[in-house]
């Protein structure tokens, strides 16, 4: 071989290889392009971040999103469905914001359907923000997020609240006695 050259311009998906041989002869090949990214194509990834920012922007969470897309005819850079961490990730990539379900308000103690904010449950066992975080991590308390980044829906029993304040209340009373 003499030269090699690669056009992925000529046909669209395609790469085209034309060797050029130390006999003068030429012979062209066509192979599938594998496309990694997006950013190959210009105009299909304007047409996805605007309709995600979009969705984004009228509320709906990353699964809704990818739901939305797939129904749509919309695929991924690997011609595949999306996922929610699909849209996450590319969301976190252009720099658009996790929409909230409280818009820009802050979390109230309560949501509409009975569960606490983390503030809330702070407040009602009478901790902070990070033990409620710590007691989600260890499975004292149980909560959901409807999304990666959305706020805590956080279920306590009164029950669960008293005896979670009996177990603070042995924790502070044995640091007492150690000291």
């Amino acid at each position: 071989m003499q030269e090699v050259v690669l056009d992925q311009k000529k046909v669209r998906g395609q790469v085209v290889i034309r060797i050029l041989w130390q006999t003068g002869a030429t012979s062209e090949h066509q192979i599938q392009r594998r496309v990694q990214s997006y950013d190959r194509d210009y105009g299909e990834l304007e047409l996805v971040r605007e309709r995600i920012t979009q969705l984004n922007a009228a509320g709906d969470m990353d699964r809704q999103i990818a739901k939305i897309l797939n129904d749509e005819g919309v695929r991924s850079a690997r011609g595949k469905l999306f996922s929610y961490e699909n849209i996450w990730l590319l969301r976190h990539r252009w720099g658009i914001p996790t929409a909230k379900i409280n818009g820009v308000a802050a979390n109230p103690p309560r949501w509409p359907d009975g569960t606490y904010s983390v503030q809330g449950a702070a407040a009602a066992i009478g901790v902070t923000a990070q033990t409620i975080f710590d007691y989600l991590a260890q499975g004292l308390v149980h909560g959901r997020q409807s999304t990666k980044g959305q706020p805590w829906q956080i279920s306590l029993s009164s029950d669960q609240i008293d005896q979670l304040q009996r177990r603070l209340q042995r924790t502070r009373r044995s640091r007492k006695g150690a000291s």
